[in-house]
């Protein structure tokens, strides 16, 4: 009895991180083929026929091309902003490495794992514009490579998908809503999406494709 071929080629950078962890699971139920990149590849604890795990740093725009090398997508979990005490340059210096690498691979896709500061609370009002994050925040790190870098990315189809405010624990639930640029608020007030409903939603858009060179968002 033959194995299934797997559907798609993927590799995952930050495979081994919060988010990265749950996305890897997603796209191996989906008998996709996954690369998990990752500079600490323990803590990937899965095992399967489709799955490479790789342990590596992306500061090498060659390393990446090589990885990247003949996959239909990239998904971009990678956060070195816990790993790094200089959160501005380990993530402006990083994930232009990631992009270069990724285009000189010549990948036709590119999934990044964005942030909600720079999601709009109101018009012309985004998140981290409110105060309620920090000048150093990681996620107003990760929004300045958004807003300032791949927003005028031209050369590869990119998305930029933003998380709700905040990860809940609630597990799979199948009903979330999507927008656009705009923070997704229940009706308790709060901005909330569990991994696992990110991970499969982040994967609908890597199997069938709806956005282009633009950034999506998710909440319940």
């Amino acid at each position: 009895m033959s194995l299934q071929q797997p559907n798609m080629r993927l590799v995952v950078f930050g495979g081994g991180g919060t988010i990265g962890r749950p996305i890897v699971a997603e796209a191996l139920s989906r008998n996709h083929y996954v690369i998990a990149a990752d500079p600490f590849p323990d803590r990937i604890p899965l095992e399967n026929p489709n799955l490479d795990i790789v342990k590596t740093d992306v500061y090498s725009v060659d390393k990446i091309a090589g990885l990247s090398r003949n996959a239909d997508a990239v998904i971009v979990s990678h956060n070195p902003v816990w790993e790094q005490r200089d959160l501005f340059e380990s993530v402006l210096k990083r994930y232009p490495f990631i992009l270069e690498g990724v285009k000189e691979a010549q990948v036709p896709r590119i999934l990044f794992v964005g942030e909600p500061a720079t999601l709009f609370v109101q018009p012309g009002i985004r998140l981290m514009d409110t105060g309620l994050i920090g000048e150093n925040s990681a996620l107003r790190m990760l929004g300045a490579f958004y807003l300032d870098v791949l927003r005028h990315e031209r050369d590869i189809d990119w998305v930029w998908f933003s998380p709700a405010a905040n990860f809940i624990p609630t597990g799979r639930t199948g009903k979330y809503r999507l927008g656009e640029d705009d923070l997704i608020v229940g009706a308790d007030g709060q901005s909330t999406i569990s991994l696992e409903d990110y991970a499969s939603a982040l994967l609908d858009e890597t199997d069938a494709p709806v956005h282009h060179r633009e950034r999506f968002t998710i909440g319940y």
